[in-house]
């Protein structure tokens, strides 16, 4: 009897599954059913029509690529920018935050876990608050650091120090939970047989942390990738540095009805975050599920 209920259970969650995936997925079909349609039909009938009257079409993401039409186009720019952009935002606190936390873990020194105390405090400040204090040092400097008055491409720096200086306090965190969980007879052991802090870094525990530090990475990629605000505020907002959020916040045109345009700029924006996560899906799953069951 209990059998055939866990049965009925199973088919009932899998019926509820198989129902939450396609109210979910239901919006994202038509977003990529309409970046197929032509312009007159997407500002007239809704995406199901294409069902009964198919009428599919290239011609948005070649605006949204090359420009063109009524509205800005070459999102090409802006996809260069962001990939600019993001890339030194991801290495930058990845590298600093695998150093920092070896040292939190494996180190001790005085102060330590004041230290850590003060790094997981960072986490509760908004980021909307840094952005005032921020453009000030950039513009005018700070005590004894000197304005850095960049223009033109040189205002990239500007978008990853603040990246980097938003994401280390979480990723100081999360290395340093996954760190602590490993064997500390293995460190021991390497320590008896001579191994210096560099060789413990680089050949023991950077290749057991790896799954933790290509799940930090995907989260850092997306951020970045997907973030408006603080490339906004400090890239310039021009075709020049402005990253892809930049542009697809311009590609609804001059009075905000270019829909087509929307929809085929959406997919360009997110094929890059998707190929991250298909290549990187082993690891982050490793790294999720980390420090889940010790043993």
């Amino acid at each position: 009897m209990s059998g055939v209920r866990e049965r009925l259970a199973s088919r009932a969650l899998t019926s509820a599954a198989v129902v939450i995936a396609l109210l979910w997925t239901t919006p994202t079909l038509g977003l990529l059913l309409s970046s197929f349609r032509p312009e007159e039909a997407v500002k007239t009938t809704g995406w199901w029509t294409v069902f009964g009257t198919p009428r599919l079409t290239l011609d948005n993401y070649g605006e949204v690529l090359a420009g063109g039409g009524n509205g800005p186009g070459r999102l090409a720019e802006y996809f260069v920018n962001s990939v600019v952009i993001t890339l030194p935002s991801v290495l930058f606190p990845l590298v600093l935050a695998f150093f920092a936390a070896y040292a939190l873990v494996w180190i001790d020194f005085r102060g330590r876990d004041a230290l850590l105390v003060g790094v997981f405090a960072l986490q509760v400040v908004p980021l909307q608050m840094a952005l005032v204090p921020l453009l000030k040092l950039f513009s005018q400097g700070w005590l004894f650091l000197p304005a850095w008055n960049l223009a033109g491409p040189a205002r990239f720096g500007q978008v990853w120090f603040a990246h980097t200086v938003f994401a280390l306090p979480f990723a100081v965190f999360l290395l340093h939970n996954f760190l602590a969980g490993l064997p500390r007879e293995l460190i021991e052991a390497a320590r008896v047989d001579g191994a210096s802090h560099g060789t413990l870094l680089l050949r023991i525990v950077l290749p057991l942390a790896r799954p933790a530090l290509a799940s930090l990475a995907v989260i850092q990629f997306l951020w970045v990738w997907n973030d408006l605000l603080v490339a906004l505020t400090l890239s310039g907002g021009t075709a020049e540095t402005a990253p892809m959020t930049v542009g697809l916040a311009n590609l609804a045109g001059t009075y905000g009805n270019e829909w087509q345009r929307l929809t085929a700029g959406a997919f360009v924006a997110a094929f890059v975050p998707l190929l991250v996560l298909f290549l990187l899906r082993r690891h982050v799953a490793r790294g999720l599920a980390a420090g889940s069951v010790k043993g």
